[in-house]
């Protein structure tokens, strides 16, 4: 049977640097499901040059003249806030987590003795921000957006480096577009990411609606990351590629559903269908009026429902064979 799949609902800054509204979609990701809520720990001014661009995603969404250094320090919570969030979730019954976007911000969310590191794709290349991460110990889930297959194997040898085994490390399958076209997802990548023999591989979901990352689970990916808002239509770059409360509860509904129905590999009659076999399969019957003795052939016999007489699969044995009475039509055959 399958393992539940982790299911990360990424608040990431859709909060718009307002630590009450990071409050409620913490509760809201409780009630929808999730096993834990994450958000996006950085300093604007160390992550990010004066002179960056906006990404186009960016541009659209937020339209302005703004800097992405200006916008990310708009969307920014304080260091000081995360230890906050964490007790937050706890007292709400969901995992805390939040992705460091700078060694800093690793090293403020240490203390907070979080299940994973979620590593986001942009730091996938980034040797001392790894090695940091590294040194932390613990889990971790490293997203792969716009990552080669060469540095993916780069970045998970840093890792290991610093002492974190690939048993530890989740990768997850991922397009960092916002929202990712259907046709540019992907999901058959996970294959390739099994190569690296990590002890799982997920999807990180950019994607308008559900149906993808259901997809993801049926094609076996433990970890389903989905970034979640409270509305859609509100200011700021990712809200629009959010999934709202009623989506993320839909979403992790038809996970679930999805995890019993995959069952195992073994294939057998189940319970519940066991009494429709009688119902949908055939039996040898007569086709017409056969005397005591006549030869059992094409023209007096045939195949019927239910299925409670000889089964279809010994007619070859039927044939030929006289008639040891008189049969009515739509008679079972006996032998």
């Amino acid at each position: 049977m399958k393992t539940p799949t982790i299911i990360i609902a990424e608040a990431g800054v859709n909060h718009g640097g307002d630590f009450e509204v990071a409050c409620r979609l913490i509760r809201e990701a409780r009630k929808a499901g999730a096993d834990y809520v994450k958000f996006q720990t950085f300093s604007a001014d160390k992550l990010v040059c004066s002179s960056a661009p906006r990404a186009e995603y960016q541009e659209r969404n937020c339209g302005g003249s703004e800097s992405q250094l200006d916008m990310l320090r708009r969307l920014e919570l304080a260091q000081e806030a995360f230890p906050r969030l964490a007790r937050v979730c706890a007292d709400e019954g969901i995992g805390f987590l939040s992705s460091p976007f700078d060694i800093e911000s690793i090293l403020a969310l240490a203390p907070l003795g979080m299940d994973f590191w979620k590593i986001p794709s942009g730091e996938i290349t980034n040797l001392p921000y790894l090695e940091t991460i590294a040194a932390q110990g613990g889990r971790v889930i490293l997203s792969t957006g716009m990552s080669t297959l060469q540095e993916i194997g780069e970045a998970i040898a840093v890792l290991e480096r610093g002492g974190t085994p690939r048993k530890n490390i989740t990768l997850l399958h991922c397009n960092t577009q916002y929202p990712t076209p259907p046709a540019d997802v992907n999901l058959l990548a996970m294959n390739s990411l099994r190569q690296f023999g990590c002890g799982a591989v997920g999807f990180s979901d950019h994607t308008v609606g559900i149906n993808i990352p259901v997809g993801a689970v049926a094609l076996g990916a433990s970890v389903i990351e989905k970034h979640f808002t409270l509305d859609k239509n509100a200011a700021g770059p990712d809200h629009r590629a959010s999934a709202d409360p009623e989506e993320l509860a839909q979403m992790v509904s038809a996970i679930r559903e999805v995890e019993t129905a995959l069952g195992s590999p073994e294939k057998h009659v189940t319970e519940s269908e066991r009494p429709n076999i009688a119902v949908a399969r055939k039996s040898i019957v007569a086709s017409r009026h056969i005397a005591k003795g006549e030869p059992f052939s094409p023209l007096n016999i045939t195949t019927k429902r239910p299925g409670t007489g000889l089964s279809p699969m010994l007619w070859h044995y039927v044939i030929g064979r006289p008639a040891p009475r008189d049969f009515l039509p739509d008679e079972p055959i006996s032998r």
